[in-house]
């Protein structure tokens, strides 16, 4: 078996394998002083090399990983860490000296800290999961992962073995949570421990192999503060936006896939007071809200045998009958927009949601398809009417090309006209040109008064006269 040994001069290539060099072989003549390579010097014999080609950095971690976990206690507790990282510790340094592998202590510590990541985390992805600038981690397949940093994405040196390996980690992702994947279920939603959101999509479904996504969430929620700084919003906005929640307005986040709808709703909902008794309803359970009273909900899949599934929709039914003062869906998607359109209409209002969707008007649109999707037989103006009266408010964000996230519509819902919901921007984001690549813009008021300040006045919420770009 051959032995990793260390060259002063060589570096790890960037995919984390040891380069390969010639080695001296054991007993070869080295070449005389007279022939120093120059021209018309007796040519040194041709000897075979006696040993084996050396063994990548990631195929001698392998080797050893096979080999601790082999010798690891097979009662140990998994969920004492502390004692699974001692012995795993104790175990590696034993393998490696009996290997008699020489490795520097950079190549020790990377080897111990990778084979434990797979023996008691997920494995390749922990050093992107653990790193705060990377958004989104997306594996396509065992030999292609790229990252989201700053709005951008990036392809990364991490691999996995082969397509087992990356389904050991899907595996490990999901069974907590009691959720499944596998040729009957190719397709899976669930989430981490700290809340990010996991999606995978498996063979035959997927032809380049096992497929992960994973949008990342910090471990602290944004706060206003922090996505001021991001300029995703002003002050001026937030301000108003605060006032319209506090104020019991029904807001929808509206936006791309990737935008920010779900950070932009935990800070909506952070400015709802302590004292109500909030619902959140979810596919995957990853809105973070800091109030004392909150009851999270989160939907089910069917079994195996296709049965059990509980629908967004009957949760938000259910949801009705748990005496909330606030309910909020963290996406629509179908029929259960016909509910919440409902409950926003009967009583709970000061609700909120995200959905899909280009432009606010486009996100009207959409909702009026998912009411349809709910099987009832409504006249379209009806369902416009449900719209208009539910619905006060749309805060419409972006992902700009330059990976900006921003808020660029806030519009308000001002009710019916003959047959067309009438909508008028309170905020929009004004681009002025593109800087190295950079856009450049402002946020600013569009100098309108929402109807529904009153609605404020009557709430005891007053905001500065120059808030809507005027004095009054």
């Amino acid at each position: 078996m051959s032995l990793l040994r260390r060259i002063e001069s060589a570096r790890p290539a960037a995919d984390g394998s040891l380069p390969a060099s010639t080695l001296p072989v054991p007993g070869a003549p080295t070449p005389s002083a007279s022939g120093n390579g120059r021209p018309g010097a007796p040519a040194a014999p041709r000897m075979t090399p006696q040993i084996p080609v050396r063994e990548s950095f990631r195929d001698v971690k392998f080797r050893i990983q096979s080999r601790v976990i082999q010798d690891l206690d097979p009662k140990l507790d998994l969920s004492n860490q502390v004692e699974v990282r001692r012995q795993i510790e104790e175990v590696f340094a034993r393998v490696v000296d009996e290997e008699g592998l020489a490795l520097t202590r950079a190549e020790r510590v990377r080897m111990l800290e990778q084979i434990t990541d797979e023996i008691i985390g997920l494995g390749p992805l922990e050093p992107l999961l653990r790193d705060e600038s990377i958004t989104e981690v997306m594996v396509n397949g065992p030999r292609q992962v790229y990252i989201e940093r700053g709005g951008k994405l990036e392809l990364t040196n991490v691999v996995f073995q082969n397509d087992d390996h990356v389904m050991r980690i899907i595996d490990r992702i999901i069974a907590p949570i009691g959720r499944r994947v596998d040729e009957s279920s190719p397709m899976v939603d669930a989430r981490l421990t700290d809340g990010s959101r996991v999606n995978a999509i498996i063979p035959p479904l997927s032809l380049v192999g096992p497929v992960v996504t994973i949008r990342k969430f910090a471990a602290t929620p944004f706060t206003v503060d922090d996505l001021v700084r991001f300029g995703t919003a002003t002050p001026e906005m937030f301000d108003f936006l605060k006032a319209c929640v506090e104020a019991r307005l029904n807001v929808f986040v509206s936006g791309g896939t990737g935008s920010g709808k779900t950070t932009t709703l935990n800070v909506l909902s952070s400015f709802i007071p302590n004292d109500e008794r909030i619902v959140t309803i979810e596919d995957a359970a990853e809105l973070q809200l800091r109030q004392e009273h909150v009851v999270t909900l989160e939907s089910r899949p069917p079994n195996i045998e296709g049965r059990g599934a509980i629908p967004i929709r009957e949760l938000v039914r259910n949801a009705l009958r748990m005496r909330p003062d606030r309910i909020i869906v963290g996406e629509v998607r179908s029929g259960e927009a016909l509910d919440m359109l409902q409950a926003m209409n009967t009583g709970h209002d000061g609700s909120m949601s995200t959905g899909h969707a280009n432009t606010p008007r486009d996100m009207l649109s959409r909702l009026e398809t998912m009411v349809l999707m709910a099987g009832v037989d409504l006249p379209l103006r009806a369902i416009r009417e449900q719209i208009a009266s539910a619905v006060d408010l749309i805060v419409h964000q972006n992902r700009l090309k330059d990976g900006q996230r921003k808020i660029v519509n806030i519009t308000e819902v001002q009710g019916m006209e003959g047959d067309v919901i009438v909508m008028q921007d309170v905020f929009v984001f004004e681009q002025t040109g593109v800087v190295d690549g950079k856009i450049q813009g402002r946020l600013r008021p569009t100098g309108i008064r929402p109807k529904f300040v009153e609605k404020f006045e009557v709430a005891g919420i007053h905001l500065p006269p120059g808030l809507f770009g005027f004095t009054y």
